[in-house]
């Protein structure tokens, strides 16, 4: 398995392409927008798309995923069913962002232990909740390597102040469900620098395992 980070939208949003490197077949995490440059990026890279997965359903994430889907006629996975009150309103934060979104309905929506496959590739889904309640995080177990989403990010965490957010819910679901995977995972957020598991339990003033035995 390969990967690129391709940041789109105002929001410098972590649009990860990732192939199969034996068959050259691929996916787009997380959409967001500024398709011209996603699909550029493709073509450079020489991937045939398969589909597209998506983290969760924030704007700047999915917002011209539904868009991209019916050009190449693609479907979408992702993520948990619980985050349709978020695509449901796409078209309303894209005005407050000065975004263009449009709403869709996904192909498959993900849940807990689901997996999702391109070229001879097989990545497992894993439901975070807390940044928003239907979040989602893929992890390709042979390369210990992840795409968080807003879940975690190199020092930070994601917001919770949001409608539907939990702050409770998202601690719970990096120290139960991400921390397990083990120290020596990579991980791409949705915005900023690639980290580890391992470096963030160090130093992470959110998650460290320092920060959660106070």
């Amino acid at each position: 398995m390969r990967a690129a980070i391709i940041p789109v939208t105002p929001f410098q949003q972590n649009c990860s392409l990732v192939w199969c490197s034996k068959t050259m077949r691929g996916v787009l995490v997380d959409p967001g927008g500024d398709l011209g440059k996603l699909k550029d990026a493709v073509a450079k890279a020489g991937v045939t798309l398969e589909k597209i997965l998506l983290t969760h359903g924030h704007a700047d994430h999915c917002g011209q995923a539904g868009m991209l889907a019916k050009e190449l006629d693609l479907p979408i996975e992702g993520p948990h069913e619980d985050d349709r009150f978020w695509i449901s309103r796409l078209e309303d934060d894209a005005a407050r962002f000065q975004m263009t979104c449009e709403i869709f309905e996904p192909t498959r929506w993900l849940n807990d232990g689901d997996t999702v496959s391109f070229g001879e590739v097989t990545m497992e889904v894993l439901h975070c909740p807390g940044h928003t309640p239907g979040h989602v995080v893929f992890f390709h177990r042979p390369t210990n390597f992840a795409f968080v989403g807003d879940v975690l990010f190199q020092g930070s965490i994601g917001r919770t102040d949001f409608p539907m957010g939990n702050h409770q819910d998202l601690l719970d679901a990096i120290t139960q469900k991400l921390w397990p995977l083990g120290d020596g995972v990579t991980f791409v957020p949705g915005h900023g620098p690639t980290s580890t598991f391992g470096q963030e339990r160090q130093s992470n003033p959110y998650v460290s395992d320092a920060a959660m035995a106070r």
